[in-house]
Parts: structure tokens; C-alpha cells; sequence
């Protein structure tokens, strides 16, 4: 198990080690959900977010669809 301290600046803010930022692949804009149990046990999920993911995919021409017909298609009503 990795362990780092870091301070809490006096705006609540902290730095994330660059060894965990590599290791765990936080980029800018990557977002931190924190969680906290009842016993007070925190615990930290990155939660990703990568722009421009699909910027080298060619758009695909489905035609032209209404909703109903795809309702139908996939159970709806």
C-alpha cells in the first residue's frame, strides 16, 4: 500500500503527490469523490475525465429515425 502526507492549505486545498498522480494516471481535470464511512474511514475514487476520447472516430450516418420507432425497437412503449 502507498502512503503519502500532504498539508491542507489554509483554503482546504491539497497537493497530490506527482508519484500518485503518475501511478494513478490523474490528469488535469480528472475529479476526486470522496467518500466517508460511519466509522469516519475516508476513502478517495478518481473519477476520469478524458477529453476528446472519440475525436478520431468517423461519424456514422444512422438515417433519419424517430423516437417512437426506437421506443419500439428497444421494449419501450
Amino acid at each position: 500500500m502507498a502512503a503519502e502526507e500532504t498539508k491542507v492549505s489554509d483554503r482546504g486545498m491539497v497537493t497530490i503527490p506527482a508519484a500518485l498522480r503518475r501511478r494513478l494516471d490523474i490528469e488535469p481535470g480528472d475529479k476526486l469523490r470522496w467518500t466517508m464511512d460511519n466509522d469516519g474511514n475516508l476513502s478517495v475514487e478518481i473519477v476520469h475525465q478524458r477529453e476528446g476520447v472519440f475525436d478520431d472516430f468517423e461519424p456514422v450516418d444512422a438515417g433519419e429515425t424517430n423516437a417512437v420507432e426506437v421506443e419500439g425497437e428497444f421494449g419501450g412503449e
